[in-house]
């Protein structure tokens, strides 16, 4: 049922004389040096962007530097949760209140969620990985490449088979497509193999993986695709 996953390198500018040893097509930071790797992830309003977050940092935590930056309009109610959870130390999560449509702050105007960021970068020194997470939007809702690497979309099968069929840049263009909540699939009578179907269509060779966070509380597909590309890095 899960294409096989593909190694996709960040989108980046190439550094013209690499330090033996460091991946050349790494981002760099303004000194030059490789930086952590941007993650962002985007998706609906309750496709499980946030409990997704939490796995990845139980899973990742341990073996890299990891950060966390999360999104909301109005409250920090996702930082809120991460660090009820105690999924990471406090000092390695930002919270960013955009006052705006989500889509604004992780597109248009990223300056809040940059500073978030590079001040992460800053404190806690050298890191692997920071993770982004967009405040709940539709499926228009893509990152800017100013702010991220590589782009996350979670969408959930409890508005039916036809999400993937849907498209939109989110489930078009994302680096990674997760179809969250499969455990819920039989309650809503959403069909896999439709949403596979569907998402290769729309997806071409990008991957896609399904996902129960209630079952594999580790999201080990997402986990493995992340360690990949940290691996190449």
């Amino acid at each position: 049922m899960h294409p096989e996953l593909h190694e996709h390198g960040p989108d980046e500018v190439p550094h013209t004389h690499p330090e033996p040893g460091v991946d050349p097509h790494a981002p760099l930071a303004s000194d030059g040096a490789p930086r952590a790797l941007r993650i962002g992830i985007g998706g609906p309003v309750g496709s499980g962007k946030t409990a997704l977050v939490a796995a990845l940092c139980r899973a990742l935590g341990e073996e890299l530097e990891l950060a966390v930056v999360t999104n909301d309009i109005y409250t920090t109610e996702d930082a809120d949760f991460l660090l009820r959870n105690g999924v990471l130390p406090a000092e390695r999560i930002r919270a960013v209140e955009t006052g705006c449509c989500p889509h604004t702050a992780i597109r248009d105007d990223i300056s809040a969620n940059l500073d978030a960021v590079e001040d992460l970068e800053s404190s806690l020194g050298p890191l692997d990985l920071v993770l982004v997470e967009s405040g709940g939007d539709n499926l228009t809702a893509t990152f800017s490449k100013g702010l991220i690497d590589q782009q996350i979309f979670v969408v959930d099968v409890s508005g039916g088979d036809k999400v993937p069929r849907k498209g939109g840049p989110g489930v078009t263009t994302a680096d990674l497509l997760v179809i969250n909540k499969t455990d819920l699939a039989p309650m809503v009578g959403a069909d896999l193999s439709v949403m596979d179907r569907d998402a290769k269509a729309r997806r071409h060779d990008l991957p896609t993986v399904f996902l129960s966070l209630a079952q594999d509380k580790a999201a080990t597909p997402v986990a493995e695709w992340i360690r990949g590309l940290i691996a190449v890095r």
